[in-house]
């Protein structure tokens, strides 16, 4: 089946919870020899970061949580439409971080932040294993994605939250091995269709397995 790929813009339909913008993304990673020993985790998990426009640092694929979503689904929305990719997501959220977003100060906001500033975001992460990565993907003109050692990736990170997203996905799959959520196919509303949501065609489920 074939689509014209797409994004979101605008933010009519953005949540916010106490004036903070609500946003949800991914921490893509994929793990090199799952053969070898779980302790050698650290130097064979690698993670997909993306670049932005006008930024010379990496970051993780997030974005907007909108109204007529799932905090699920926006995580995977808005990790297609940034990264192009696809895989399987763990429902439980890596963490919740209050920050500010693109700023003019791009500083990290503590959790005594004023509700209500201006760029003031509350955000979700989950931890995406990736299966695929799609030749085309909405925002390819403006986001680059590139796949770093996590202990590159904790140095190319900006914000303290980012590298504390890090340290949480290393933790969990220390302790409890692959993740087995659902895959992005399936974290689709019943209310949406494939037709409706580009961001969610590519190969079938028995592809992904």
């Amino acid at each position: 089946m074939s689509s014209v790929l797409r994004t979101h813009t605008g933010r009519q339909k953005q949540r916010y919870e106490n004036q903070f913008r609500l946003v949800a993304g991914c921490v893509p990673y994929r793990i090199k020899d799952r053969k070898e020993s779980p302790c050698d985790l650290g130097q064979r998990l690698e993670l997909l970061m993306v670049s932005t426009p006008n930024r010379e640092d990496l970051i993780f694929p997030k974005g907007g949580w909108e109204d007529d979503e799932t905090v699920l689904e926006a995580a995977c929305r808005e990790t297609f439409e940034e990264a192009g990719i696809k895989g399987i997501l763990d429902e439980n959220p890596l963490g919740c971080w209050t920050f500010r977003s693109k700023s003019s100060t791009e500083k990290i906001c503590s959790a005594s932040i004023e509700e209500g500033a201006n760029g003031g975001c509350k955000g979700q992460m989950f931890a995406l294993e990736v299966q695929e990565e799609l030749d085309s993907w909405p925002q390819k003109a403006t986001h680059g994605r590139v796949w770093v050692s996590a202990r590159d990736a904790s140095h190319l990170c900006r914000y303290d939250w980012m590298r504390e997203a890090i340290d949480a996905l290393i933790s969990r799959l220390s302790g409890n091995g692959p993740i087995t959520g659902p895959k992005m196919d399936d974290v689709i509303s019943p209310k949406r269709t494939k037709t409706d949501q580009p961001y969610c065609i590519s190969s079938s489920k028995d592809q992904l397995t």
